[in-house]
């Protein structure tokens, strides 16, 4: 099937998934409530899913640098982090920092509510695609997708320390001096972020290793 079909499905199964969790009381039901958690954590997994194969093929040109993920520690590039930072971008938005304290939560939140107001959108712009046109991907589909990516991409980690500018951008001051601007993000504020020398030394490992 088409990638345009399987998203508006999948994004049927999470719109339902959040109906039945809406019209549910946790306290009388607790375990349905636990169980209609873990549906829409999945259904909300399979939907990103078919979003980063729907980038892929409409705009993998376009798409914001990923470099920045050598800087992540292992124990996060796991394969549901898209899921895991859109969680985190609604619970921010709630109030709900998590892990982070909560000045930094209060920086990131703008960032958090700008993200999931463009996965709103991507998500109205995809189904209406979807049902009148599946097979193409005209100019204002590639935009929201586009806008979506770099605004992903920012909420993960646009600066890291001491790393300079990922992801586009001019970073040099007059007189060939560099400025390494930070901007919150929800990874640095949860865990450090490798260093470059922390990354040199695991690059020269691997090197060795290869060698051996």
């Amino acid at each position: 099937p088409r990638l345009l079909s399987q998203f508006f499905f999948a994004d049927e199964r999470v719109t339902r998934v959040v109906a039945e969790i809406n019209g549910l009381d946790a306290e009388l039901d607790p375990q349905q409530y636990l169980v209609l958690l873990n549906q829409l954590h999945l259904s909300q997994a399979h939907l990103l899913a078919i979003l980063e194969r729907i980038m892929e093929e409409c705009i993998p040109t376009q798409r914001h640098s990923r470099d920045y993920l050598v800087k992540f520690p292992e124990e996060l590039l796991v394969d549901n982090l898209g899921n895991h930072m859109l969680f985190a971008a609604e619970c921010l938005l709630a109030g709900t920092f998590l892990e982070v304290e909560e000045a930094d939560g209060a920086q990131l939140r703008p960032q958090a509510r700008n993200l999931l107001c463009s996965l709103e959108l991507v998500r109205t712009v995809l189904r209406e695609q979807s049902l009148s046109q599946p097979g193409s991907y005209p100019e204002p589909v590639r935009a929201v997708l586009v806008q979506f990516d770099r605004l992903f991409a920012e909420f993960e980690l646009r600066w890291g320390p001491g790393l300079g500018c990922w992801g586009g951008g001019g970073c040099a001051r007059a007189g060939g001096a560099s400025q390494s601007p930070r901007l919150s993000s929800y990874v640095s504020s949860l865990v450090a972020v490798k260093s470059p020398e922390e990354i040199y030394r695991q690059q020269e490992i691997i090197v060795l290793f290869c060698e051996t």
